[in-house]
């Protein structure tokens, strides 16, 4: 008798199970009304609700401009489906590998994309793997904004930049999958780099990437616009290795110093009564470490003391494609005179 009730029970138990699960399909289907998109002068097709929106903008991107284009479904606590299109920085291997790419646009994109899902909220993204499709490479990141978690894949075509987006506050697995597994690119076929132009005298949309990057510190959000009338780089050459960088200029570095301590006033100085502004160009390595220092102007009674005083300056690491290089700049002191 036990068990021919264990058994009914077993039975009742499937029963609900498939029921429910029959429920859950038709829900899904009925609530979620998809259509394919093509959109024109893009690359790729996508499964997407019905109902999606669509804005592009041109937006500023350190010495750059990007066109970015958004297609974007979502509703009041979730779900949010969303393709984002970005151009911009080219494809040019004599410069930068893919990844360098990759890893700028990364970066824009996880600035521009959240406001547009929550306002004022910050994307959060946690590295899965590298990803490629069609032979465009990418990556995979578990991506959150606000309450919403969820999945991005990215990956940069020789002409744009795409990355797909499913977020929810819960899990679901079948309809994240359903959306991701329906994006389409083309096969990349790789041919001649491309040239990017040399910097322009406004030093906006025709700079390389290499240059619009050199200009941003890790630790700084904003651009500074002063830093268009910078130097080009001091180094005679460009290494025979491509993935060797010497150092990038990087102007004036005073206000991108995480500690700059004062230098001393040498007695000797004092009693000259010598005061004014003294320069010390100075390499910082890849860590923020000054590695090398010596004055370029100003009295000479005072030099010494900025040079040591600038050898003990600490910065964040400089990026140029999201690697870390070393950079050249100078470091300007100003001696007050001495009081009687």
């Amino acid at each position: 008798m036990h068990s021919f009730r264990f058994a009914i029970r077993l039975q009742v138990v499937a029963l609900t199970l498939a029921v429910l699960s029959v429920a859950s399909a038709q829900s899904l289907k009925n609530t979620t009304d998809w259509e394919t998109l093509r959109p024109e002068g893009e690359q790729f097709s996508v499964l997407m609700p019905k109902g999606s929106t669509f804005e592009s903008s041109k937006e500023p991107y350190h010495k750059m401009e990007l066109n970015t284009r958004m297609y974007l479904y979502s509703r009041p606590g979730g779900p949010v489906f969303a393709v984002v299109s970005l151009s911009g920085i080219k494809s040019n291997p004599a410069l930068y590998t893919e990844m360098q790419r990759i890893n700028s646009y990364v970066d824009a994109f996880k600035n521009l994309f959240a406001p547009k899902v929550r306002k004022d909220a910050v994307a959060k993204l946690t590295l899965v793997g590298e990803k490629s499709l069609q032979g465009n490479p990418g990556r995979e990141y578990r991506i959150t904004i606000a309450e919403l978690t969820g999945t991005a894949q990215v990956f940069a075509t020789r002409k744009r930049f795409y990355s797909i987006v499913y977020l929810n506050t819960k899990k679901d697995e079948a309809i994240q999958e359903q959306f991701l597994s329906s994006f389409v690119l083309p096969e990349r076929i790789e041919g001649p780099p491309e040239r990017v132009p040399a910097e322009t005298g406004n030093g906006v949309g025709n700079s390389s990437v290499a240059e619009a990057q050199a200009s941003k510190p890790a630790s700084n959000d904003d651009p500074d616009a002063a830093r268009k009338e910078e130097p080009k780089p001091t180094t005679a050459a460009a290494p025979t290795d491509p993935t060797v960088r010497g150092p990038i200029s990087g102007g004036v570095l005073n206000g991108k110093a995480l500690s700059l301590p004062a230098p001393e006033y040498p007695a000797a100085a004092r009693q000259a009564k010598a005061s004014g502004a003294v320069a010390v160009q100075v390499t910082v390595d890849e860590s923020g470490s000054v590695i090398a220092a010596h004055a370029v102007s100003g009295h000479p009674l005072l030099q010494a003391s900025a040079v040591a005083a600038a050898r003990q300056a600490k910065f964040s690491p400089t990026l140029l494609m999201g690697e870390p290089v070393k950079v050249n700049g100078v470091i300007v002191y100003n001696f007050g005179e001495p009081a009687n």
